[in-house]
């Protein structure tokens, strides 16, 4: 099962060199997909739907993962992220580390839009926001609040 499922993907990815004959029928992604499901089906990939668009591209989707970016470790208001240190050990042995930046996730009232924004920030840039505003943080960051 196994090696008929991966000589059927290897089809899907390796384009073909030899033209193709105008009066032989091309198939269907329809036609592809019901195929694929037959194959999948009992193998464990059952959620797994495949179809061959074109010559060399190889379409997977699946209902049951979803894939999200993550999100980068960087302040947007401050710019930090993370750095490069060393580990100390009691023998004075250093290892490299990273440190990374304390961000968290704020509702922060918003005077001028009436509202609360939320936002994922270092705790160093909240301090500096009670100190400073929000208005006046995010126009030097060059940050638009209405978009959020």
């Amino acid at each position: 099962m196994a090696t008929v499922l991966l000589s059927r993907l290897a089809s899907c990815i390796r384009p073909t060199t030899e033209t193709q004959n105008p009066s032989m029928p091309t198939p269907k992604a329809s036609s592809l997909s019901s195929a694929n499901s037959e194959l999948l089906r009992g193998s464990g990939f059952s959620s797994l739907k495949l179809s061959c668009q074109g010559n060399a591209k190889l379409v997977a989707t699946s209902t049951a993962v979803v894939v999200q970016p993550l999100a980068s470790r960087v302040c947007p208001l401050t710019g930090k992220r993370a750095n490069n240190a060393n580990k100390v050990s009691f023998s004075n042995h250093k290892t490299k580390k990273l440190q990374g930046v304390n961000l968290q996730y704020k509702r922060i009232w918003w005077e001028a839009g009436k509202r609360f924004v939320k936002l994922r920030i270092s705790t160093k840039a909240l301090k500096t926001i009670e100190k400073k505003g929000l208005d006046a943080m995010a126009k030097k960051a060059g940050i638009d609040l209405k978009k959020l």
